[in-house]
């Protein structure tokens, strides 16, 4: 089998952080080709955040079902990468259409073509998990890739998991009409998040109609005369006409042939990488001083697993090929759930400053004091910010209110830039803004330090 060609880099997988690392590779002069089997582009634009918010956005608008899924499939460009691929082309890129399986140090095979590469970066993104659920793979089953992009509308919904994806498109469903019931095992939502955030949307899942039921695991699925049916462990059951899986992703690294490179695969697990987003590998050792380096970007890396982290991470590989050296610093990658009201979170939560022995500050305040919830007719919502008493600074924050993910911006700035609590308690907020809510916590916490 002969060699078609030398890349200066090859990347692999077409997704965010794969668009972003070519791209950029090709207009610095370099010589790069994309590898994707599927859509360049990923899943974010034509799988998930955007047909998702679209979803939303309808939805608080009560727009009708039929016009909900025109709006969303014209932003996710009904599913076709024909726009990404000229972009590729316009910014030098080579993209390659196939599975893409490294051979060796510096070969990748593309659907039985062999090619050449200096630095290989891997973006190849994450899957779906579907938990071992007896019976589960004989009902109908969506993943939350499938519910976004097909048009049907099921009377009964029962979903899989308490997580961003399921509380989302549990409020899209129940929004327009759909008899909806949410199994989360833990027994709160968002799990990973403040009580109080997951708390705050389930109060208004509930009001939209969803039956959440908490504190208990899906054990067996079977098909019925009409539908199906779940047998909970709490002894409870479900039935419906569709089973919607968001249990979360798992990182995609096997059949792509990195064992062939001395880099540590384990199945389910995201690849491992240093400060600088580089996977560390045999190769890193050789003597041969022509001889690139593997890296890793984006859902593939187990880290963050958002758009933006991917986006992030790009960057910081795209600098390094450049040879400017750049390091991540993931302490301010912020966590969203885009439901109305919106959950954001950024930096350590209460559970993990616990696990890291932090010694947390807390203080907290509720939206419905602030003046613009009364002029909203908004009662819900609370902020909570989270502070390092042995070094006087922000660590994280939690809020659950309408478009707290545009003004909680500031205190996510506060947190990468370790900005003083004492000059952040001197910030003037305009007035009315959901925006003051963070001042008489910012105050208390600067006060009790």
């Amino acid at each position: 089998m002969t060699q078609n060609h030398h890349y200066d880099a090859v990347v692999l997988g077409g997704g965010t952080a794969g668009e972003l690392v070519a791209s950029g590779l090709a207009r610095a002069g370099r010589d790069v080709a994309l590898v994707e089997k599927h859509l360049v582009g990923g899943v974010s634009p034509y799988f998930a955040c955007v047909p998702s918010k679209s979803l939303l956005l309808s939805a608080r608008r009560g727009e009708t079902w039929e016009a909900a899924l025109a709006r969303r499939d014209a932003l996710a460009r009904y599913r076709r990468d024909d726009p990404a691929v000229a972009r590729m082309a316009e910014a030098g890129v080579t993209v390659l259409r196939g599975r893409g399986h490294v051979t060796g140090p510096g070969r990748i095979e593309v659907d039985g073509t062999v090619h050449g590469f200096g630095d290989l970066v891997v973006c190849t993104g994450g899957e779906p998990v579907i938990p071992a659920v007896d019976g589960l793979a004989d009902v109908p089953l969506w993943t939350g890739d499938e519910a976004l992009s097909v048009p049907d509308l099921p009377r009964r919904l029962a979903i899989l998991g308490g997580g961003p994806v399921g509380c989302e498109l549990a409020q899209v469903y129940a929004s327009f009409g759909s008899q909806v019931s949410l199994v989360e095992a833990s027994g709160r939502l968002l799990t990973a998040e403040a009580p109080f955030a997951g708390e705050v949307l389930a109060d208004a899942l509930r009001r939209t109609g969803v039956d959440l039921r908490l504190g208990a695991a899906a054990g067996h699925a079977g098909r019925k005369d009409t539908g199906l049916r779940l047998w909970l462990s709490d002894g409870g059951t479900i039935d419906a006409d569709r089973v919607l899986v968001a249990a979360g992703r798992r990182p995609r690294v096997e059949g792509l042939g990195l064992e062939n490179l001395g880099v540590a695969v384990t199945p389910g697990q995201g690849l491992p990488v240093d400060e600088t987003c580089r996977v560390p590998c045999e190769a890193d050792g050789a003597d041969d001083a022509q001889a690139g380096g593997v890296w890793a970007a984006g859902d593939v890396t187990g880290i963050a697993g958002t758009t933006h982290a991917a986006r992030y991470q790009a960057q910081v590989v795209l600098s390094n090929l450049l040879g400017r050296r750049r390091e991540t610093d993931y302490r301010a990658i912020p966590r969203v759930v885009y439901t109305t009201p919106t959950v954001y979170s950024v930096g350590v939560s209460p559970r993990e400053a616990g696990e890291l022995g932090i010694d947390l500050l807390t203080a907290g305040y509720d939206l419905a004091a602030t003046v613009r919830a009364a002029v909203e007719a908004d009662e819900r919502g609370r902020v909570e910010l989270y502070a390092d008493r042995s070094r006087g600074l922000l660590v994280g924050a939690a809020a659950a209110g309408r478009n707290a993910e545009e003004w909680m911006s500031e205190i996510t700035l506060a947190i990468r830039a370790e900005t003083p609590l004492s000059l952040l308690a001197d910030v003037v907020h305009a007035f009315p803004t959901y925006g003051e809510s963070v001042e008489a916590p910012l105050r208390e916490l600067a006060a009790n330090l």
